[in-house]
């Protein structure tokens, strides 16, 4: 599944923290040589220390996007992100030292690491961007298939540098419409010449796109390669979403929905699900109590009008529901009673508005949504029922977003940025399907700790 943890990254995690722990090891061997290292190791608890800081840079390496290769485009980037969250582990530990002396490893030894652990951390990751982007490694992937399917296909890949993709050509009955990829992908001849390309452009991965599978789809073919177990096989649907982490609209069959693997939502599972979504809304509601009461008054300071502010949303089962919010428009935002949409740079906001609404505290009461039962941490995000009515008569399968209890938070959220028209809603609807069709606590608990990341940065959408 796109975008979780994936066997690269769980070698990249391991991969760090070997580097972190071997860091600490070299620290302490040359500030305290030999029987220093082992002193600290057997006798002051240095395993666990090194444990807990490692918890602590492979956190700030996190936070800085270095797990997630879709996001640094260059070296240079990635030597800046790496001296950041090497930078904020260091400040991170001095604090956590300074406050609990028994935690520190030895004087002297911080520097020692932290230069360690830049150059080990910055060949490890130019030598994996290395071997992602060398043209001779990865998976040989052929596309069966021409038109948009390529296209898609091809852009989808892109996407996922992490994933070592490399599309070698493709193959359609129909040469009389190349796809717009400006050259990039080869035309490598018609669909029955699929077993002499596959032997001869040693093909790893078959991405089947044939809409039209009477009399052209290559069965026979196919199914001699499947059983000879050399060639990964799967319909370009499947493809897509696997790499973007999202369902394609122009593309889905609900035969396809019907037919995918989802565990059943038993009773158990169900009240485990909203007990953990509901104790993390209480939890959130404490912490965030004093942030709120600051809020509250700022509004109440610099705007005429409440304090809260209830709108109608749709929920689980097309219920609709009062959201809370802190207010962040003016009172007359909709003075002729006409729902209109929110932008970005919408000029309804007061100027307190803006700034709650940037770093989300607007949202802290929805806390409560959630602890009443009316919403869930994650999940798509509640529409008012005015434009539900609108999008669901324009855009496919939109009301099967209200399968699912709306969330404070989703996996369209931390993926698509701010949008506020027709085809945004679209492009979300695409991302919130697959969250529907995916949902698990896994993957709520990534969408969470992505959430975090996107409030610290000031990234993502609302």
């Amino acid at each position: 599944m796109a975008n979780r943890f994936s066997t690269r990254t769980i070698f990249l995690v391991a991969a760090d923290i070997v580097i972190v722990v071997g860091a600490f090891h070299a620290a302490l061997f040359l500030r305290f040589g030999a029987e220093g290292l082992e002193y600290h190791l057997l006798e002051q608890f240095g395993w666990l220390k090194m444990g807990f800081a490692a918890v602590v840079c492979l956190l700030a390496l996190y936070l800085y996007d270095l797990y997630d290769f879709t996001v640094i485009n260059s070296r240079r980037e990635l030597g800046l992100r790496l001296i950041q969250a090497l930078g904020i582990t260091w400040v991170a530990l001095a604090v956590l030292f300074y406050f609990f002396p028994t935690l520190m490893l030895g004087r002297g030894v911080a520097v020692y690491s932290v230069l360690i652990l830049l150059a080990a951390l910055l060949f490890l990751r130019l030598g994996i961007h290395y071997f992602l982007g060398h043209p001779d490694l990865g998976e040989r992937v052929l596309i069966v298939g021409g038109g948009a399917v390529v296209e898609e296909t091809t852009a989808a890949a892109s996407l996922r540098r992490d994933a070592g993709y490399r599309i070698v050509g493709y193959l359609t009955n129909q040469p009389d419409r190349p796809p717009a990829t400006n050259g990039r992908v080869e035309n490598l001849g018609a669909i029955a010449d699929l077993e002499n390309v596959v032997e001869a452009r040693r093909i790893d991965r078959i991405v089947i796109g044939v809409k039209e599978r009477r009399g052209t789809f290559p069965a026979d073919p196919l199914l001699k390669l499947r059983l000879a177990g050399n060639v990964t096989i799967e319909e370009s649907t499947s493809f897509f979403e696997r790499v973007t982490g999202k369902v394609h609209l122009d593309n889905l069959l609900p035969s396809w929905l019907i037919f995918s693997i989802r565990p059943r939502d038993t009773r158990i599972r169900t009240f485990v699900r909203e007990a953990l979504h509901r104790g993390l809304a209480v939890i959130g509601l404490i912490l965030s109590l004093p942030l709120a009461i600051l809020t509250g008054l700022a509004v109440f300071l610099t705007s005429k009008g409440p304090i809260f502010y209830k709108q109608e949303r749709v929920g689980k089962n097309g219920r609709v529901f009062n959201l809370i919010k802190f207010r962040s428009m003016r009172v007359d935002a909709e003075a002729d009673g006409e729902p209109v949409w929110a932008t970005e740079e919408d000029k309804r906001v007061t100027f307190v508005g803006r700034i709650i609404r940037k770093i989300r505290f607007d949202e802290i009461p929805q806390f409560w949504n959630i602890i009443k039962g009316e919403m869930s941490f994650v999940g798509p995000r509640p529409e008012r029922p005015f434009f539900v009515a609108q999008l669901a008569e324009t855009i496919p399968f939109y009301e099967y977003r209200h399968l699912v209890a709306p969330g404070l938070t989703g996996w369209a959220q931390i993926k698509y940025p701010y949008g506020a028209t027709v085809e945004d809603a679209r492009e979300k609807l695409q991302y919130d399907l697959y969250y529907i069709k995916n949902q698990t606590l896994t993957l709520d608990f990534i969408i969470v700790f992505e959430t975090v990341k996107t409030v610290l940065f000031g990234r993502g959408a609302r």
